[in-house]
């Protein structure tokens, strides 16, 4: 599947995701689809080259907490992305802590349903 394909599949599925996030927690609002969309683009920018920095800048807590600290990072992911984009809130930090998980689920769930379905091969 061609790059841009793939691109597309991954930024649907991140803006499903802070979709649910938005529908089960209360404190995590968004000012419509186009927010969503944005912020979709935005969390997967972050994920892709952010995260992978952070993630070797703190190896070693990452190896002493057996990969708890990867969480953590993934939350920062989440706040950079609510930092980004105006229209798009998350207030609380077990909000945050919640809104992680979910997105979490999310996106391990529609992109075992894409790779089942051969959208991201």
């Amino acid at each position: 599947m061609p790059l841009l394909a793939r691109l597309a599949v991954a930024w649907a599925v991140n803006v499903a995701a802070l979709w649910v996030a938005t529908a089960l927690f209360d404190r995590v609002t968004s000012s419509g689809w186009p927010a969503l969309i944005i912020a979709g683009l935005v969390f997967g920018v972050v994920n892709t080259i952010v995260k992978p920095v952070l993630v070797i800048l703190s190896l070693p807590f990452v190896i002493i907490t057996l990969g708890i600290f990867l969480f953590f990072i993934n939350m920062a992911m989440l706040w950079l992305t609510d930092l980004f984009v105006s229209g798009f809130d998350i207030e609380g930090f077990l909000t945050f802590v919640g809104a992680t998980i979910v997105v979490w689920i999310v996106n391990a769930v529609l992109e075992a349903v894409a790779d089942r379905t051969g959208l991201s091969t």
